[in-house]
């Protein structure tokens, strides 16, 4: 019979499974949590059927926006708010655990793994803002740690928690095989405000529009992105699923435009002021991706329930490029 309780952050890896196995093997009942941002979508219920957890996915992307416009500590490399987010998270997690009765929170961090949120007084720091100070154990490095309350207080025995730390994932990949643990995602990054192209993409959101909702977000994982004005953004669409995908992404005032008679991508321009260049600059990076046979094609533009057709010249490569974001 269980007779503490716990609740795991469950983020679709290694780390954070192999944190909640290890303490349910202390005869703690675990219950997992697992947070849905615009940038991460963890693939949990296999896996918490074979730690043998319940597991509940709360979407927050909504909220998460706002801590992205202007995260208190700072971004890391790229876009990526570590420090912010980890406290954020555990602010819910703190929420979910006192509706569940739970007694501590689990988290699969390991010391030095992440240089912006993963060394001693990072922890610290978040573990004070969450507040959550003593009642959040990390096992996978907690013999380097301080004991924490859960340890102090008899409810999980500290000789049986390890010391792992630094980048390589060699002991957990070793202790995942000591204990059957399966269905855990590779580690890649996993979020997308780590990853440099996406966190170009959102930098240029976030520098040229000042309100944004999730839809942007979603656009910007899509196709090839141009900043062809201050007020203007064009999108091509790089295969047949992301034209398709595009016209989704239309709303009242955008332009829909296609080559006409060659093969070619699909392009959404939206723009807060409009011009005849601005269309014909955006129409010249679109022929550019075309399979033409010469430097003219003929593009579609369409606007709401207007049609007209441009011919137009390719744009230099150069050119052309200098606008990618």
């Amino acid at each position: 019979m269980y007779v503490k309780r716990a609740v795991g952050l469950i983020s679709g890896g290694l780390d954070s499974a192999l944190a909640a196995k290890v303490i349910k093997l202390q005869s703690i009942d675990v219950i997992g949590v697992s947070f849905v941002t615009p940038f991460v979508h963890p693939e949990v219920e296999k896996l918490a059927q074979n730690i043998d957890i319940k597991i509940e996915v709360i979407d927050i992307s909504s909220e998460y926006l706002n801590l992205v416009r202007n995260p208190r500590f700072g971004f890391g490399s790229n876009l990526n708010p570590c420090i912010d987010c980890h406290i954020f998270m555990l602010k819910r997690a703190r929420d979910f655990m006192l509706r569940h009765k739970a007694n501590f929170i689990i988290t699969g961090e390991v010391l030095g793994q992440r240089p912006m949120s993963q060394n001693k007084p990072a922890l610290r720091k978040i573990e004070k803002e969450s507040g959550l100070e003593g009642f959040i154990l990390r096992p996978l490095s907690a013999q380097l740690l301080s004991w924490t309350i859960p340890e102090q207080r008899g409810w999980v025995q500290r000789s049986q928690l390890f010391s792992f730390s630094g980048r390589s994932r060699k002991p957990q990949l070793e202790l995942a095989g000591q204990l059957g643990l399966q269905g855990f995602n590779q580690p890649a990054g996993g979020c997308l405000l780590t990853d440099p192209g996406f966190s170009r993409r959102l930098r240029d959101l976030l520098t040229y529009q000042r309100e944004f909702n999730l839809d942007d977000i979603e656009l910007l994982k899509l196709g090839r992105h141009f900043r062809v004005s201050d007020q203007a953004k064009l999108v091509l669409g790089r295969n047949q699923a992301e034209n398709q995908r595009l016209t989704g992404f239309l709303r009242e005032g955008d332009f829909l435009m296609e080559p006409t008679g060659v093969p070619g991508p699909t392009a959404l321009l939206r723009a807060g002021v409009i011009s005849q260049d601005l269309i014909n600059l955006s129409a010249g990076i679109l022929v550019r991706y075309c399979d033409q046979n010469d430097n003219q094609v003929d593009i579609s533009v369409k606007n709401g329930k207007v049609s007209r057709i441009i011919n137009c010249s390719v744009m230099e490569h150069k050119k052309a490029e200098a606008l990618r974001v």
